[in-house]
């Protein structure tokens, strides 16, 4: 099998055991009441895989997502050009200005 299937396959599983975690806690914790719903109603085994579906989805998306951006490699090396220093000269500039009366700057 080659790597990047591998790699894909390994980091999917991770994803859904990390849902697989996270539902187990919504239900021990009884976050809004889903315990009950799931344990105690005729249909709730039904909202527990959907829960666990949809959340397994996302987080098996999440984490090869992330694995796959930690895959980059590290820019540590020389970048840019030689860093040289530009000199900066500042001249002094004459800078017109016309004079008008206050009433007629007030107008504007």
């Amino acid at each position: 099998m080659p790597k990047l299937v591998r790699f894909y396959i390994r980091h999917v599983l991770i994803g859904w055991a990390i849902a697989a975690a996270f539902v187990a806690m919504l239900v021990y914790f009884n976050v809004a009441g889903l315990r009950h719903l799931i344990l105690e109603t005729d249909q709730g085994w039904i909202a527990g895989l959907m829960l666990f579906v949809s959340n397994g989805v996302v987080f098996a998306g999440v984490q090869f997502g992330i694995a796959v951006m930690l895959l980059a490699e590290d820019d540590s090396g020389p970048r840019g050009g030689r860093r040289q220093r530009v000199a900066k000269v500042w001249l002094p500039m004459a800078i017109p200005v016309e004079k008008r009366p206050a009433a007629e700057r007030r107008r504007r």
